[in-house]
């Protein structure tokens, strides 16, 4: 029972910090890529876009490794050599002819979309079973309507609180389903970015 309610509250945490790592991610080559295009003609916007083009690397080996540890999903390694041997001219070219940095920049910016719906998920299967299963303590103290009648009586509220123990148990299978779902993600994010 405690390894259930532990697995519950670590995939409704996954599904937060997608939620958290795809805001980052879109938010961060949205506002970088448009600088470093918007400095090109400056001597200042090629080596911003050599660096951001560079971070695609850290940020995909970050997402294995979180997929690693809340999921237990193996992932291919992503490794690409980063040269600095050369020219700034030669290793921004290098850069931006990479199609593996603008694949990966693309996965890593649609886990955005991703992010939005765990955020929805672990709103609806995380928090609403809880707030059920509190019903008993908060009926004295709040006006609940749920599911069309008015919780006003004690056997009422514990009622109310069976159906949010079988709606977290339920959950619980739901989480684990869209945790690994978004594993899967991650898991075909490598093996693209690996051809």
């Amino acid at each position: 029972m405690n390894k259930t309610i532990r697995c519950f509250f670590q995939n409704g945490y996954f599904l937060l910090l997608t939620f958290a790592t795809g805001l980052f991610y879109f938010s961060f080559y949205l506002v970088t890529l448009t600088l470093g295009i918007g400095l090109s003609f400056t001597v200042a916007g090629i080596p911003l876009l050599i660096q951001v083009l560079r971070t695609t690397l850290t940020f995909v080996q970050y997402e294995r490794i979180q997929t690693k540890i809340y999921t237990d999903i193996t992932t291919q390694p992503y490794e690409r050599r980063i040269r600095i041997d050369q020219s700034l001219w030669a290793q921004a070219r290098e850069e931006l002819m990479n199609t593996r940095n603008w694949v990966a920049i693309c996965w890593l910016m649609l886990k955005l979309g991703i992010g939005i719906l765990c955020l929805l998920c672990a709103a609806l299967l995380c928090v609403i079973p809880l707030l059920l299963m509190l019903t008993p303590l908060f009926f004295p103290i709040f006006d609940i309507h749920l599911f069309g009648m008015q919780i006003d009586t004690f056997m009422k509220s514990l009622f109310i609180m069976a159906i949010g123990v079988v709606f977290a148990f339920i959950s619980s299978w739901l989480l684990k389903v869209l945790v690994r779902l978004i594993g899967g993600y991650t898991r075909q994010m490598t093996k693209r970015l690996n051809r």
